[in-house]
């Protein structure tokens, strides 16, 4: 005996339409110490039900779900829930949908293919305040973003004022509304019109769509 107590488990909820892959997630994790599997879902309805009533500190999120996107789940849980951390789990690696879970929040993105001990490391760093995001198409999607964020070139982001901008850079960043306010000053209630103003003015319909258009409208080397 050290004297020293444990630390309490992460808390985990696992969504994922496929039953078996589902399944073998929970039996993957909930044998491994540190880890306790509090729930599971296999939509987008049941991932936000089961968060509400468990509040997990972490959600292994599937992308493509029955009833809508993941990355919309981990939005709605992140903005209800800032302290739970998500991981979105997919089979693609699709560098728009690493943007959108960038503005959604999303503290990680694996592959699907990722061996076990990976995995399970991977979830340890989110778990512990960390990030993780896969390195193949992160780095240059950030990378991109910060180009648009730091740019005074005349374009169709030209029409936004400063404060725009900055609000756009931080949506970008995968920030709520509630975090956003806070660092710019402003409620809540504000941040939400500077955003629709921001889609509108891109003609964008969805808040996901911003972190695209921010990375489509730079390209690597240029600037």
């Amino acid at each position: 005996m050290t004297g020293e107590t444990p630390a309490a488990p992460l808390r985990l909820l696992v969504v994922d339409d496929h039953e078996v892959v589902r399944e073998g997630l929970v039996s993957l994790l909930d044998r491994r110490p540190g880890f306790q599997v509090v729930a599971q879902a296999g939509s987008v309805a049941e991932a936000l039900a089961e968060a509400r009533r468990h509040r997990p500190d972490l959600v292994i999120m599937d992308v493509r779900l029955p009833d809508g996107s993941g990355i919309e789940a981990c939005r709605e849980i992140r903005s209800e829930m800032p302290a739970t951390r998500v991981v979105m789990l997919t089979s693609y690696p699709d560098e728009e949908a690493v943007l959108s879970a960038i503005v959604a929040g999303a503290s990680g993105y694996l592959l699907k293919q990722v061996r076990a001990r990976d995995l399970v490391a991977a979830l340890e760093v989110v778990g512990n305040g960390g990030s993780l995001l896969d390195p193949a198409v992160t780095e240059r999607v950030l990378e991109r973003i910060r180009r648009v964020a730091a740019s005074d070139e005349p374009d169709e982001l030209a029409g936004l004022t400063s404060q725009e901008r900055r609000i756009l850079a931080l949506v970008a960043e995968g920030k709520t509304n509630k975090e956003i306010a806070a660092e710019v000053y402003l409620s809540d209630k504000t941040v939400k019109n500077y955003v629709s103003s921001i889609l509108s003015k891109l003609n964008l319909e969805r808040r996901a769509q911003a972190a695209a258009f921010v990375a489509k409208h730079r390209t690597p080397g240029s600037g």
